[in-house]
C-alpha cells in the first residue's frame, strides 16, 4: 500500500514499522504454538474436568491513520472448539464411567506446521527490515557525499 507522503525517508521508516509489526505478530504466534505443544499430552484429572484446550490466534490488518501504511496485529487469542481426543483407560483417575479419558485437543502436527510457518514469516519480515535499513544507510551515504 502506498504511503501518503512522498518523502522516501519516511516511506522507509514506515516500511520498518510494517516489518516490526509482522515480527511481533509472529513472535506471539510462536508463543501460542509453544504453549499448545507444551500442553499437548494433558489429560483430564477427573471425569468432570476438561483437559487443556488448544489456543488459536487470529491476525488483523491495522492501517496507520497518519501514514496509511498497513500493519499487522493480533485480533484475538481464542480457544479451539475441536473435540477433545479420547483414550480408553478405566484405571485413570480422569476416566468417566465408560473408562474414557479426555485428552487435549492439540494437534501436534498442525502446531509444528504453524511453528515453521511463523518462523519463516518472522525471517521474511526480518529480511525486509534489514533491506529497508540498508536502503536508509545508502541514502544517507549518498546525501553525505554531496
Amino acid at each position: 500500500m502506498a504511503t501518503k507522503t512522498n518523502n522516501s525517508g519516511l516511506q522507509i521508516s514506515n516500511a520498518l514499522k510494517t516489518s516490526v509489526s509482522g515480527m511481533q505478530a509472529q513472535k506471539i504466534r510462536m508463543r501460542i504454538t509453544t504453549e499448545n505443544l507444551a500442553n499437548a499430552n494433558m489429560q483430564a484429572q477427573n471425569p468432570n474436568q476438561d483437559p487443556y484446550r488448544a489456543k488459536t490466534i487470529t491476525f488483523k490488518e491495522v492501517i496507520d491513520p497518519r501514514t496509511g501504511t498497513s500493519q499487522v496485529s493480533v485480533a484475538e487469542i481464542g480457544r479451539s472448539q475441536q473435540e477433545f481426543y479420547q483414550d480408553y483407560d478405566p484405571s485413570h483417575p480422569g476416566a468417566d464411567e465408560n473408562g474414557i479419558v479426555k485428552r487435549s485437543n492439540v494437534n501436534t502436527m498442525l502446531e509444528l506446521m504453524n511453528m515453521r510457518e511463523a518462523q519463516r514469516s518472522h525471517e521474511a519480515n526480518l529480511q525486509a527490515y534489514e533491506a529497508n535499513l540498508d536502503m536508509q544507510r545508502r541514502s544517507l551515504d549518498l546525501l553525505k557525499a554531496r
